[in-house]
């Protein structure tokens, strides 16, 4: 057997219909990887949160740093986040990247939303251009969210963390804390976003009342899809609808720190939207996709994978019709701190393991002969 193949561990839910698949190690020796997009030639694009960009064919060896890139606050759990490749990538070469900026004086930072172009080589960006700032910027190295995902209109959504000491001005207009933002790609606002006219709010937002969101994914409607950090319990995947209030930290099933209600300590409030699946204890979700592959047979085809960061797993999600849950599976136990989640060019999952420095793809097995 193959040493790079680890086997597939169910610790819930049924054994599948279909052959295990595995995990087979295709890049590694990074450095805190974070996000991934796949370039048109099968090669890798990969952020390092302490600021580099990297590429690397599978099986390969990684390229020297991608020249280019801005400053980057790389501290704390910030750094250089999500990758994102413009849907137009083989004739306009453009990439979309979110990191903690610094302000000007280097006492603050926020979540930012670059676009550049990547040289035909692969190694420098040219016409880098911030096209969205989180407002305002604070003193702190927590909770910047950072997910982008390109909508079929070409509208950009990118998540952003309310900086874990401001988590009640999620609940306010007036700033980019614990909200989704929806901007065209040069950072334009666009004019059917749900708070254009509303009186003192900022005409990004799509969304507010979030805490920390590190998924989201578009499904084969369009719908956006979001996971995000509850404290202490109260992890949530969400249908992110424009101008829905997602409740944090009025309503939410986890607790401080240490223990203790938040708040009024109540989990619904009239005007604030549940989530459609909740996780107590919390598993830390981070990366998000919905497989519209049927590369690993019709049970998993459809359902939404995401992983665990606390716990180290991937976490199967299937859910009906009327989108509510009918399936929960964790997959591949103790495989280490879960970064992101993709589904390549292939129908192959790709997962990124933080702490092992790698990138490694899920693998269908062939049943043995009968």
């Amino acid at each position: 057997m193959n040493k790079r193949l680890l086997p597939l561990v169910l610790t819930l839910g049924c054994a599948l219909a279909h052959a295990a698949p595995q995990l087979e190690t295709i890049v590694d020796g990074l450095k805190t990887p974070w996000g991934l997009a796949f370039l048109p030639d099968g090669q890798l694009l990969i952020t390092e949160r302490d600021g580099q960009m990297r590429t690397a064919q599978p099986g390969g060896k990684l390229s020297a740093p991608i020249q280019g890139l801005p400053a980057v606050d790389a501290a704390g759990q910030g750094g250089l986040l999500d990758v994102q490749l413009d849907s137009e990538f083989a004739s306009n070469r453009t990439i979309y990247f979110c990191f903690s900026e610094l302000s000007a004086d280097k006492t603050t930072n926020s979540t930012a939303l670059a676009r550049a172009r990547l040289s035909d080589d692969l190694k420098r960006l040219t016409d880098v251009k911030v096209i969205f700032s989180q407002s305002p910027k604070i003193a702190s190295h927590n909770h910047f969210g950072c997910r982008i995902a390109e909508a079929p209109d070409g509208k950009l959504f990118l998540s952003l963390g309310e900086r874990f000491s401001q988590m009640q001005s999620a609940q306010t207009l007036d700033n980019h804390l614990g909200k989704i933002v929806r901007v065209g790609k040069d950072g334009s606002v666009p004019a059917d976003n749900p708070f254009v006219k509303t009186p003192g709010a900022l005409p990004e937002i799509w969304s507010y009342g979030h805490r920390n969101s590190q998924g989201l994914t578009l499904d084969e409607k369009g719908r956006l899809w979001q996971t995000e950090h509850g404290p202490q319990g109260g992890d949530e995947l969400n249908l992110i609808q424009p101008k829905l209030n997602y409740g944090w930290p009025v309503i939410t099933y986890g607790e401080n720190y240490g223990g203790g209600k938040i708040g009024d300590g109540i989990a619904a409030k009239a005007g604030m939207e549940q989530p459609v699946v909740k996780w107590v204890p919390s598993i830390a979700p981070s990366g998000l996709v919905k497989l519209k592959s049927a590369k690993y047979g019709a049970s998993w085809q459809g359902s939404f994978f995401l992983g665990s960061l606390k716990f180290g797993y991937l976490e199967r999600v299937k859910l009906g019709a009327d989108d509510r849950l009918v399936e929960q599976e964790k997959l591949f136990a103790d495989a280490g701190r879960m970064r992101d989640v993709r589904e390549g060019p292939d129908g192959l999952l790709y997962l990124v393991l933080e702490g092992h420095g790698r990138v490694v793809r899920v693998v269908p097995v062939a049943p043995a002969a009968r």
